[in-house]
């Protein structure tokens, strides 16, 4: 008997991802959400949360790249920073990249994923190990509060905004991740697809600029997120994301999707698109 996965997230607008599985691996339920882990045919080994695709093998990295390269680009010298979400360690590995760095606070509010990611995903949750790592197990929306004029990078490497992380794409939590952010800082969110969530991007952008200096949105392509697309908000203390001229030199090597050019290309949103967004 064959064995499919629904994801869970657009069915009830109609729309699918089915991707077949080989084996079931794990599940467990935790007190925020239910995990699970299979071995894909078509992408590897794969995790959901509640249903819904959260990372696989094969095009994890097109996401982690892009969610820390662009910010860590675009900040001149980023030494402290924090991932909020992101229990998958990915964003973590990308951000340690960066010679720079001194110390990531990772503000993961379910250990279990972190737990299962270091057992089925070692290569990726690994990097959470590094001694730079601060590791918070909480809400990283009242966690960040404690940090006044910290941080130089903040990452939201979100679920989508349902459950426990509908706080992170609401006018508080961008108002206190701008207080915790330094002079010249930069902070970039999971920001949805604009295909099939411009409901959700327009009201983000109904009050991002009257919270950050600038701001913008990007994206890049997954082929396991829904319509194949994941967007990123831009909110900057510093520099504007549309002046970025992103060093070639400072881009660590090995990368598989980030590059100066994607950078700078990643902002170039098709004209439906752009109708989202809300610029000063």
């Amino acid at each position: 008997m064959e064995l499919w996965l629904d994801e869970a997230l657009e069915l009830p607008n109609g729309r699918a991802l089915k991707i077949k599985v080989k084996e079931f691996l794990h599940t467990r339920k935790t007190p925020f959400q239910k995990i699970d882990v299979f071995e894909s045919q078509g992408f590897g080994r794969m995790f959901t949360l509640d249903g819904v695709v959260m990372m696989t093998e094969a095009d994890e990295f097109a996401y982690h790249e892009m969610i820390a390269h662009v910010p860590m680009m675009s900040h001149p010298n980023p030494e402290k920073v924090l991932v909020i979400g992101g229990g998958d360690g990915g964003t973590v590995r990308e951000i340690l990249k960066h010679p720079s760095v001194k110390e990531v606070h990772l503000c993961e509010i379910d250990k279990g994923v972190v737990d299962v990611c270091y057992e089925y995903f070692p290569e990726i949750a690994n990097a959470m190990k590094d001694p730079r790592v601060i590791h918070a197990y909480e809400d990283g929306a009242k966690y960040v509060q404690d940090y006044k004029e910290y941080f130089d990078v903040i990452c939201v490497d979100s679920s989508d905004p349902v459950g426990p992380a509908e706080v992170l794409f609401k006018r508080p939590f961008y108002e206190t991740m701008a207080a915790s952010l330094k002079t010249g800082g930069i902070c970039t969110t999971q920001g949805e697809s604009f295909y099939y969530h411009g409901k959700v991007i327009k009201e983000l952008f109904q009050f991002i600029p009257q919270v950050f200096d600038h701001c913008g949105y990007y994206f890049t392509v997954v082929p396991t997120y829904p319509s194949g697309i994941i967007g990123f908000t831009y909110c900057s203390k510093g520099p504007d994301p549309y002046k970025v001229q992103p060093d070639p030199n400072r881009v660590p090597k090995g990368l598989k999707y980030y590059s100066a050019e994607i950078h700078k290309a990643a902002f170039t949103l098709p004209p439906f698109a752009q109708e989202y967004i809300v610029r000063k």
